[in-house]
């Protein structure tokens, strides 16, 4: 598309967010999971850039929250580094210096190559993972059963704000949460009954702010659509509305003159 004369390139971000899940093994004693400096080894072992530029040629947005950065409620999460050396340091922190197995790293076929670059950044820093890629249905099937205690690559795209979001993958009892914290719990009761929206939102961001500081989990991107435009449109309307991947509404679409 932008070797092709007469077209541009342009894109649609996407409320689609992706991340690496500890699944139960964050709450198990028993797994590497369970230490925080084992998850920040995670979340700092991942080139977003790097992947961003490969799989979507930079035109997507690295994470650092599963929450859309524009969802009502949103709290700005501080971008994280990408930092072999000390990954490397934490996991020697923790009694890791030689690395570990970590067995299987699922995720959905689609998204199979953004799962191989986060395996073999992990494998830079000693954390070896199998590629367990499963087509929607199964993938789907497995996340809901909340049953696993390796890795497996989270992703939503659904709609809302930030309550969404931290309801299904925060809380205790969330269709699609292995666990939660107690502090998490709380705060989320809280908020469901605080009828002042100033008020909700800084105990919607305290909950936010508790997942990042816990490493509850290690996000990568948040994905843009990338769309092809002949060069004669001088209003496309992809964009226009947040977070719809098409041109949208089609009475702003515009010919130039």
């Amino acid at each position: 598309m932008q070797r092709t004369p007469g077209l541009n390139l342009t894109r649609a971000l996407l409320a689609a967010t992706f991340w690496v899940d500890f699944t139960k093994g964050q709450w198990d004693p028993r797994s590497p999971w369970y230490d925080r400096r084992v998850r920040l080894a995670v979340a700092l072992a991942i080139d977003r850039h790097a992947i961003n530029q490969a799989e979507t040629l930079g035109f997507s947005e690295p994470a650092s929250s599963i929450v859309p950065v524009a969802f009502e409620f949103a709290w700005s999460a501080p971008p994280i580094p990408y930092d072999r050396a000390q990954a490397k340091r934490l996991l020697a922190e923790a009694g890791y210096p030689n690395g570990f197995d970590a067995g299987d790293y699922v995720c959905e076929i689609p998204f199979a190559s953004v799962g191989e670059a986060v395996i073999t950044y992990l494998g830079a820093v000693g954390i070896r993972a199998r590629l367990r890629a499963l087509e929607r249905a199964a993938f789907g099937t497995y996340a809901r059963e909340k049953k696993a205690t390796h890795l497996l690559q989270g992703q939503s795209s659904s709609f809302g704000n930030a309550v969404t979001r931290i309801e299904r993958h925060m809380v205790t009892g969330g269709d699609l949460a292995f666990g939660s914290y107690t502090e998490i719990d709380e705060l989320f009761k809280q908020q469901a009954k605080e009828p002042i929206p100033a008020k909700r939102e800084a105990l919607l961001h305290a909950i936010q702010r508790i997942a990042y500081e816990r490493v509850m989990f290690a996000p990568i991107w948040q994905v843009a659509q990338l769309n092809g435009v002949r060069s004669r449109i001088d209003q496309p309307g992809i964009g226009l509305i947040d977070y719809l991947p098409y041109s949208s509404p089609y009475e702003d679409l515009r010919l130039k003159p």
